[in-house]
């Protein structure tokens, strides 16, 4: 069990809030992100018909059981090409078109009733007004389990954060603490101590949203 003395040398010897706070700033930005470009993905895949739709679908599906080592090295190559290597948007940016994003609000938004979007058509809505006022509340818990379960993925993400951070002040602090392993491999107060700051936030995001996250995984299974 890591002691007080093992948490304040955590601190002193190593930029640990600093790890803490690139975590949360990936995961919240890429929570962010992923939850807007998904719940507008699904909804146009689900809800409005244009050409290739079935073929643009069976891509995101294809693309869920795609392992990132596959696409690892053109994804490090347009990093590099955009300049951004080593900072934290080489972690979120890969993220944001998260294929099971997709397909967990298209099965929500596949539950909005047409009637709905045509009465709000004919009352004069466009596009957006008619997305955020109509088909939002509607797929609202799906959007809840999303984002609880893009900021528990992205911040346990070791392997992408692995690859595209290298300086000791831009690690987060799952690969900070992996870093320690290496250099400290019997210091096991002082690793322990930093295994337990890295799991404070997920397992607080959890205990505060699990109501939100179950109720939205369940209706999902459910609708779709």
């Amino acid at each position: 069990m890591p002691t007080m003395e093992n948490f304040q040398q955590l601190m002193v010897q190593n930029p640990a809030l600093q790890w803490m706070w690139n975590s949360v700033f990936i995961s919240l930005v890429t929570m962010f992100l992923v939850c807007a470009t998904s719940s507008l993905a699904g909804y146009v895949l689900a809800k409005k018909r244009f050409y290739g739709q079935r073929i643009l679908f069976a891509i995101f599906i294809a693309a869920m059981a795609l392992p990132k080592q596959v696409v690892l090295v053109p994804l490090v190559r347009i990093v590099n090409f955009m300049g951004i290597h080593d900072t934290l948007w080489a972690v979120i940016l890969p993220l944001i078109g998260w294929p099971f994003g997709v397909f967990l609000m298209k099965q929500f938004s596949e539950n909005i009733p047409t009637e709905l979007l045509e009465s709000a058509k004919i009352d004069g809505c466009g596009e957006i007004r008619t997305f955020w006022s109509v088909a939002f509340p509607i797929v609202k818990p799906g959007f809840a389990a999303l984002a609880i379960f893009t900021f528990i993925n992205t911040w346990n993400d070791y392997f992408m954060q692995l690859v595209m951070l290298t300086s000791r002040q831009n690690l987060t602090i799952s690969l900070g603490v992996a870093t320690m392993q290496a250099e400290m491999a019997t210091n096991y107060g002082l690793i322990m101590a930093g295994a337990a700051l890295a799991a404070v936030p997920i397992v607080t995001v959890f205990l505060v949203f699990q109501k939100s996250f179950t109720q939205g995984i369940t209706m999902g299974a459910v609708k779709g």
